[in-house]
């Protein structure tokens, strides 16, 4: 496999697991700077490796009239000034071609939205910054179709690759996460992460995104169990008030705890003892 190396960590090849973690939308600077704050504190105490995740826009609402952004260049500085301050790498979102180099100026991790996971000219672009490409599965793509979006990123000359389970979609308000595919992934020859928040989504299932947060904790025990590189959660200090994702983002205050258990199974997996 692959290693994908960030700062003074790496995922991929037997690594300690990676958190990537954070609001799922810039709502507001304080929202985001206390739950990053949150975040460094917690992951510090448990030496897990984190980057810091949070969409500069939501691009795929349900609905019309669903917050989707404070506007690009407020969530970016929001986002750059969580960097600077807390030292930590950023993960965002990117959802055309032009904004890969704009993004990429603040971003350590570009991510392809599952549903634009097969996007060749936004996989081309995002490849051409040189940063590192997380590329969620599509809801409707099995796990082995990925190789051809990796394909896409590898034309560029990058190589930094990570690949994203998130569930898959039969289209009747469920999502089914096959664990079978994080070995699939995983012989691509990437790092491979779990999202265990979009994965208990129901689309559409009460007229605007639902979802089952109750299953948070098991999938992450599950794929844990399989063996990954890095966790994925959305977290929020009060997720019932969230703007995007409400009902599938993991409250903050049970971040630690969950951790805490990863941790165990992933040294169990990858005979750290």
């Amino acid at each position: 496999m692959i290693k994908v190396e960030l700062n003074n960590f790496h995922f991929g090849s037997g690594s300690p697991f990676v958190l990537i973690a954070g609001p799922c939308v810039v709502e507001s600077e304080s929202l985001v700077l206390y739950t990053a704050e949150k975040l460094k504190e917690i992951t510090s105490e448990l030496k897990i490796p984190l980057v810091f995740k949070s969409s500069y826009k939501k691009a795929n609402r349900t609905s019309l009239d669903s917050f989707s952004t404070l506007g690009i260049v407020e969530a970016l500085e929001i986002l750059a000034k969580v960097k600077k301050e807390l030292d930590v790498p950023i993960l965002t979102d990117i959802h055309k071609e032009e904004e890969a180099h704009t993004v990429s100026a603040v971003a350590d991790i570009l991510q392809i939205p599952a549903f634009l996971c097969r996007q060749t000219d936004l996989l081309l672009a995002a490849g051409q910054t040189g940063k590192i490409v997380n590329i969620k599965k599509g809801q409707f793509l099995s796990p082995g179709d990925m190789k051809h979006a990796v394909k896409k990123v590898e034309s560029t000359g990058n190589r930094k690759i990570l690949l994203t389970e998130r569930g898959s979609t039969f289209g009747y308000n469920n999502l089914v996460v096959d664990m079978r595919s994080l070995k699939i992934m995983s012989d691509l020859g990437y790092p491979v992460i779990m999202d265990a928040t979009h994965s208990v989504q129901i689309p559409g299932g009460e007229g605007v995104t639902g979802g089952s947060p109750e299953f948070i904790e098991p999938l992450a025990r599950a794929a844990s169990a399989v063996g990954i590189d890095g966790l994925f959660l959305e977290v929020h200090p009060d997720p019932e008030r969230a703007l995007s994702d409400s009902a599938s983002q993991l409250h903050l205050n049970s971040v630690k705890g969950l951790l805490q258990v990863i941790q165990k199974i992933d040294s169990i997996i990858k005979n750290r003892f």
